[in-house]
Parts: C-alpha cells; structure tokens; sequence
C-alpha cells in the first residue's frame, strides 16, 4: 500500500489519507454525544513543524533525529492515535531523553549471558539511551534508540507497555512504527459496514485478486496480497490466509475466523480444527473445550461438536461432492489399507475439477482433518496441490512430488528412519486374502474385529504396546495394524511387540491360513549381550511347510527351508551390520512381499489384536515371569 523508500515515502500525502479516512470511535462518539468534545478536538494531525523547530530541538538534544521521523514532524509537528496504549505523540519542543527513570537497564543487563543475542544487548542499553517521544498514554513508553540504527540512520522504535510485563514491542524505524498503528487504526474499523474508504476498496480488491492468484496455483502470490489485507483487519483474508498456511503446513492451530460459522464452509473447515485440538491433547489429561474462535449459532456448534466426536473416533470421512468427491472415495478406499502413493495420485490427478463451495474457500482444505487422507497430505503434497490450477483455472502444473513408500522390506532395516521407538517388530502376510478376512483368520476369540486408526498427539507413537489386563502372564496378543500389500497380500504389522522373541511356547500365527500362503516374520535386533533373532515362518492351507529362527548365528529350523531363504547360505560372507538388510531382501525377493511405511509411520492403518502367538503351558511345562510395579517412594 506503501512505498518503499524513505526517499519517496510521501509523510504528507500519507498522514492526510489517515485524517480523511479517521471516524470516531466508540469512546469517542461517546464523549461526542455528551457534548464534551468536538471533532476539531479529537483531530488526528498538527500543524507541520517549521524547520527552525526542528533544529532547535535538535541543538536542546545534542542529536540529528532520524530521517523518517525528521520528516514526519515536518508533515505534523505531533500526532493523536485513538487506539492502543500510546494515546498522543510530542510535539519537537516536548519530546526529551528517557533517562530510565525506573531503572530498567540493570534487570535487562543482568539477563544478558555469552549466548545474548546482538538484539538482547542493545535492548538492554536502550533504557538509558532512548528518545521519548510520547505525551500522553496509559503507562506506556514510546521510545526512539540512537544505539539501534540501521544502513540508513533509522533508530529502532521501542513501545514499552509498564503494565504488562512484557519486553517491548520493537519497530525498525519510526515509520515502521506509524505504518503499524495505521494498519491497526484500519484493523479497530474493519468490521465496520460504513468504514469504507479508497484503502478499503483498494485492500478488498487484492483479496480478490489473491483468491484468483491460489485458485490459479500461485499461491505464493495469493499469501503476500492477503497478509497486507490481514495487517489491514479486512474480514475475508484471514480465513484464506489460513487456508494457505494449512496445507502448507505453516503454522499449528488452524482458526479460519468467521468461516467457521458459514454452514456451507463447516463440513470442509471444521474437522481441520477438530483434528489440530486432537492433536494438542495429552493421554490423562482432561478433554478441552473445542473453540472454534468465533461466534456461531446453535447449528453450527451442534454440527462441530459432532465432527470432533467422529475424527476423535476414527469414523469421520471427507467427503465433497462431484468428480473431485468420487475420486476422494476411491483414494480413501487406498490409503485405508496402506497404499498413500496411489491415493496422492487420485487426488493429484483430480485436483483441476475441485470447485468450492463458496467464494471464500481456495482448495479442497478438508483433506487434512480425515483421519486416513490427512496424513497422506504431507508439507511437500500440500505444497503440490496449492500449486495446482483448480476451479477451472488455467496454468501450469506443477512437477509432481515423490512417491513416499520403498519398495520392499529393506527400508524396515533403516534404524530410528521410521517411527518406530523399538528394536523389534513382527508382521503376518497371508495370500489372497482381503484385509477384512484377517480378524477371521488370527483374531483374538470374541474381538471386536478390526477397529479404526486412533486419534493420536502430535509426536506420540501411533500404537499401543501394552499388555491387556485380562491376559495371562504367558500369553503375547499382538496389537498389529492392518492392510494390503500392492501383490495382494493382506498382512497385520506389529510395530512394537513385547520385549520377547519366539520362545518354546510360541506358535507361528502362519498356520492359520486357509487357503493360500502365510508368512510370519519376527525380528528383534541385538544389543549387548543379547543376540538378535530372526525368524521366519511359511504355512499353506493351515499347514506349516517350513520355518527357522536364527539367533546370532545358531539355526532352529523345521522343514524344508528354501535355499534362497536358508540363513547360512544368505549370510555366508555378510557383515553383521548387514544381516538384517540381507534377510529381508531375500524375503521379499521370494514373495514378492512389501510395508507401506509412511501408513505405518503415520498411523493410518485400521488394528487388530490377535490371538496370542504363544501357547498355554503344558502339563509338566514351567513358565516364570516377572512384574515390576513403578511408584513413589514415600
């Protein structure tokens, strides 16, 4: 809205366009009505300050003011602002130095270590060296610092609020300070129907150019014309600008203003915000309020507590309507099982016929606050998508991001890369089969099935290795999280076992295969003394055909082991560090077998807790365990 240059910046011109465009406000109207002022009063301008003045107030200081607010005394020789804590600005004969008078530099310089940072230091010496430039105020300071100065001889401008116990609000210049309180004199207004000026008008007309510039993929562009607009209070920009900063992923809670409280934004917006209240959340810690930042009817907040409910559950979906809708569903229908690269694909290629519903919203924003699609919208797809042309927009594509998932199993080798917090995992693949089939198959008796994707904090892992409190000590029920590989397989994945391996009592769930093939791997990684384990089990028709469980370099096998899956014929030759990879390449060049690692790491995949993969001891069979209860020492 504003030059750039202090060379060219019109002081006089500017200040004008604020006097015409200043309505009073509500304390102002008030104190208007009660006859106790009148508009002349509560003029924003002075008369320009002669330059005789200001030279004289520059000989009583012993300084050159600063260029910025040289030329603003010669445009007016002092200012009134209506708003904040500084209510009035000097006049050049009333400004004067600060002095500290409430000794605020030894606190500031007692603070300061080796690491102070260049900003910290000169803040600390500003008390005492700063320039006060205001004459009337609610015990705050605003003050010019001759020890803040830049290239072009600005001085850093402090507002220091005393009753807030805040560090003060720093400005590069005084005119970045004045730039600021204009935008805060329009902001206090916007909501206003009859605060309409040229400003106004001109800021409403980039907000609608932004919404033109992020439907057409320049987003970046959209986001710089709606910052200024934000600066400015103009009611439309937040809510896009949020949009944007969303699937950028640039910012935490995600508030979209007054779009919220539109119903035809809700269902797109407001599991967005469901799902960031989720994640700030903590295990045992009491539910918070779920604030949706602005006011709503009883509909809209009846319809928000009901989508909180759904995404905290799992159960919500996002679905929007037309093309874009239909390929929405056949990408979730991928992504529910594990296959994120296939759904991303759906999406990417059905993005140009997205079309909102409404004016104020600049893409398919939903996406993010579906339990299952969310997380298949990283930074770098979030970015691709707002790059694209929708809404019958014309423009370039852009290039496409990466696929996410290797190929394979040797990506499982790759320690602490994907999420797993242990140093161990065990997975069950079975031929054929669709995932559905797997709580038939190994589930516990009397389960309930496979149950949706948890809700989870941000930075906790996404599943849960606990023992059941009704399972006997010898018992290891595997919480595994459920899907399909591309060849088909379906397979349950348990990211975190029992710090256990298979033992005497152990029963490989392979067996319980019907139809086709079953494989079930085990590996727990070596760590001091204790060997690491693998093990590898192969069934066909509920019947095991082979297996083996090599720990360090001692073999255990029954049946016929393959000679391309043999351990000592792999290993021959292959450093420990290697051992590992090595097994699973020749796993998966055997079946064809793969893991989806980002569905795994993010936590998308539906679970089910198995059946045991230990057997009850025997008559004669002994079986020891040991609980540690942790508490308080009283």
């Amino acid at each position: 809205m504003i030059e750039e240059t202090e060379n060219h910046f019109d002081w006089q011109q500017f200040l004008r366009r604020w006097q015409e465009e200043w309505v009073p406000g509500e304390d102002d109207r008030e104190e208007l009505a009660e006859g106790g002022l009148t508009l002349a009063d509560l003029a924003l301008a002075a008369p320009p300050a002669a330059e005789e003045e200001i030279a004289a107030a520059e000989e009583r200081l012993g300084v050159r003011l600063p260029p910025s607010y040289r030329r603003f005394l010669a445009a007016s020789n002092g200012w009134r602002l209506d708003g904040g804590s500084i209510y009035r600005l000097g006049a050049a004969h009333e400004i004067d130095w600060f002095g500290d008078p409430f000794d605020m530099t030894p606190a500031y310089q007692q603070g300061l270590t080796e690491r102070s940072t260049e900003q910290e230091v000169l803040l600390a010496g500003m008390w005492r060296r700063a320039l006060q430039l205001e004459t009337d105020s609610d015990m705050s300071y605003a003050l010019l610092d001759p020890g803040d100065t830049d290239e072009d001889g600005e001085w850093a401008l402090y507002v220091y609020k005393g009753w807030s116990g805040e560090f003060p609000d720093r400005y590069p210049s005084f005119r970045a300070y004045m730039q600021r309180m204009y935008q805060s004199f329009h902001s206090d207004r916007a909501r206003d129907p009859g605060f309409v000026n040229d400003t106004t008008r001109a800021l409403d007309a980039d907000v609608e150019r932004a919404r033109e510039e992020a439907l057409g993929g320049r987003w970046e562009t959209a986001r710089e014309l709606l910052t200024e607009a934000h600066c400015y209070g103009r009611p439309r920009a937040w809510g896009m600008l949020q949009q944007l900063a969303a699937l950028s992923h640039g910012g935490g809670y995600y508030g979209f203003g007054g779009l919220v409280a539109e119903p035809r934004y809700t269902d797109e917006l407001v599991p967005v915000m469901a799902a960031a209240h989720l994640r700030d959340e903590r295990p045992g810690a009491s539910p918070r309020r779920f604030v949706l930042g602005t006011e709503t009817d009883d509909g809209v907040t009846e319809a928000a507590d009901a989508i909180l409910a759904r995404v905290r559950d799992g159960s919500y979906r996002y679905a929007p309507d037309g093309a874009f809708g239909r390929a929405v569903a056949e990408a979730w229908e991928s992504a529910r099982w594990g296959d994120t690269d296939t759904a991303w694909r759906l999406i990417r290629a059905a993005l140009p016929s997205w079309s909102p519903p409404g004016p104020d919203l600049l893409a398919p924003v939903g996406l993010l606050g579906d339990p299952v699609l969310g997380p298949v919208v990283t930074r770098e797809r979030g970015l691709e998508l707002l790059a694209t042309p929708r809404a019958g927009r014309d423009g370039p594509a852009p290039d496409p991001v990466p696929d996410l998932d290797p190929p394979g199993l040797c990506w499982l080798a790759e320690t602490q890369r994907w999420n797993a917090p242990h140093g161990s995992y065990r997975c069950l693949w079975v031929e054929g089969a669709e995932p559905e089939a797997l709580p038939g198959l190994v589930g516990e008796d009397g389960g309930a099935g496979l149950a949706p994707p948890p809700s989870r904090p941000a930075g906790w892992f996404p599943y849960d290795r606990r023992q059941r409190d009704d399972s006997a000590p010898w018992e290891d029920r595997a919480v595994v999280a459920v899907g399909r590989t591309g060849s088909g397989w379906a397979f349950g994945f348990d990211t975190a076992p029992r710090p256990s391996e298979p033992g005497n009592f152990f029963v490989s769930p392979a067996a319980a295969s019907r139809g086709g093939r079953a494989v079930v791997l085990w590996i727990r990684r070596g760590r001091d003394d204790v060997p690491a384990v693998f093990h590898l089990s192969v069934a066909e028709g509920g019947e095991e055909l082979y297996a083996y469980t090599l720990r360090g370099t001692d073999v255990e096998r029954t049946g016929p082991v393959p000679e391309a899956l043999d351990p000592e014929q792999l290993l021959h030759g292959v450093d420990e560090a290697d051992r590992e990879r090595c097994l699973l390449a020749a796993v998966h060049d055997e079946f064809g077998l793969s893991l989806p690692r980002h569905a795994l790491a993010e936590g998308i995949l539906p679970h089910l807790t198995t059946r045991s993969w230990n057997r009850a001891p025997r008559e004669g069979e002994s079986y020891a365990y040991v609980t540690v209860h942790v508490g308080r020492r009283l």
